[in-house]
């Protein structure tokens, strides 16, 4: 498997390769990932069933997606395929460390959030971990929200013995959350903690391993605020480029709650207490 890949990396850069070895990195929950070292190296290379193959895919496309709007640095994909019973994605490999300005990290995400986009969703579905994320162009973001985020993640919740309880009412109430507020679409990393933020060997913010969409840009926090890890010169700095909403201290319960429900989807426990917890907030808002 190992020569294979070495060799689509050769025919995709178009410079040799040869690997002299494949070292475990640890890290992820989701996907096995190895440094790759040799002449012509090092690469970064994700590993998992054959069969996920498109998430490879998906991700490696909103990573160009974003690399694209020149905003914040990314990882360049190299090449994606299957070998035997296995899919791999391989990367630029970027030494990333953790010392670096959050404050410059703010300032370049507002500006990815602020390059204009053409509607919410994105050109194809993707992964948000390894649950389906579906992705239809809309204009109307509270029902892209309802139907493609919120409502997708309940129902599966339900199917995994989740009784949450004023869901649907909540669901129901959605529109009440952004009066007064239009978001527009805004090109997200969708999958944004402090696990997939480091800074690269000269401090530039990386950002890695999306869940790409076009969403409403106070969606981006609602994984960022759920774990923490983004100081106070983050925040200002975001918000002295791109001031956000009066509503977003409410608003973003709902979309800690998208993530909060895909957490329990994926590892159960304690996850589902907590959902339940944030839908009757919400409810209590009303």
């Amino acid at each position: 498997m190992w020569d294979a890949i070495a060799k689509r990396i050769s025919e995709r850069t178009g410079a040799a390769f040869r690997l002299a070895n494949a070292r475990p990195v640890g890290g992820g929950c989701i996907n096995e990932a190895y440094r790759l070292d040799g002449d012509g190296g090092p690469f970064f290379a994700k590993l998992n069933r054959a069969d996920a193959l498109e998430m490879f895919e998906a991700e490696a496309d909103g990573l160009r997606d974003i690399a694209d709007t020149g905003t914040i640095r990314v990882p360049n994909p190299v090449c994606h395929g299957t070998n035997g019973d296995r899919a791999y994605l391989v990367l630029e490999h970027i030494e990333l460390g953790h010392t670096g300005s959050q404050a410059e990290l703010g300032r370049r995400l507002a500006k990815l959030h602020a390059v204009p986009q053409a509607s919410f969703g994105w050109r194809r579905d993707n992964t948000i971990g390894s649950t389906q994320q579906l992705n239809p162009a809309s204009d109307d973001w509270v029902a892209f929200l309802r139907e493609h985020r919120l409502g997708f993640q309940c129902r599966l919740a339900k199917r995994n013995g989740l009784r949450l309880n004023g869901a649907d009412e909540l669901l129901g109430q959605l529109d009440g959350f952004f009066a007064g507020y239009e978001p527009k679409p805004s090109l997200l990393h969708g999958d944004l903690w402090s696990g997939n933020v480091a800074f690269g060997p000269g401090g530039e913010p990386v950002i890695f391993d999306p869940a790409t969409y076009c969403g409403d840009r106070e969606a981006e926090f609602g994984l960022a605020e759920m774990f923490g890890g983004f100081g106070s010169e983050f925040w200002e700095a975001y918000e002295a480029e791109w001031p956000l909403d009066a509503g977003y201290p409410t608003r973003k319960l709902l979309y800690r709650l998208y993530h909060t429900l895909n957490h329990f989807n994926l590892f159960g426990g304690g996850y589902g207490s907590a959902a339940e917890g944030i839908v009757g907030r919400l409810l209590r808002t009303r």
